[in-house]
């Protein structure tokens, strides 16, 4: 195996994301919805950032998040559509060990 991989998906209020065993499982997986979700997704939660973006700390979404996002809590269903709907990331985009993350916040960010 790769590296793994993340579908973010970009909602009204917060921004979405599950993590994939590999871009080929999902394509497969579009073509064949009888693929079991569990062997397409690496694990089987749906992570919220509630900073927006693809990148970020990710958290467990709420059944409050996803239902006001999706208007279900039913997590096959919302698996389905941000797999359906997404974009697919490779996790190394997500840069580690560096300071400052965004420079255009200026002198005095607190980082928050």
């Amino acid at each position: 195996m790769g590296e793994p991989y993340k579908i973010f998906y970009g909602g009204k209020e917060n921004d979405f994301a599950v993590f994939i065993e590999s871009p080929e499982t999902v394509e497969k997986y579009k073509h064949d919805t009888t693929i079991p979700l569990i062997d397409v997704v690496s694990i089987y939660k749906i992570f919220v950032n509630r900073q927006g973006g693809s990148e970020g700390v990710l958290d467990e979404a709420s059944k409050s998040e996803l239902q006001n996002e999706f208007n279900t809590a039913d997590k096959d269903e919302i698996i389905k559509k941000i797999i359906r709907d997404g974009s697919i990331r490779n996790k190394t985009e997500i840069h580690r060990g560096h300071n400052s993350h965004n420079d255009s916040y200026g002198a005095g960010a607190t980082g928050n």
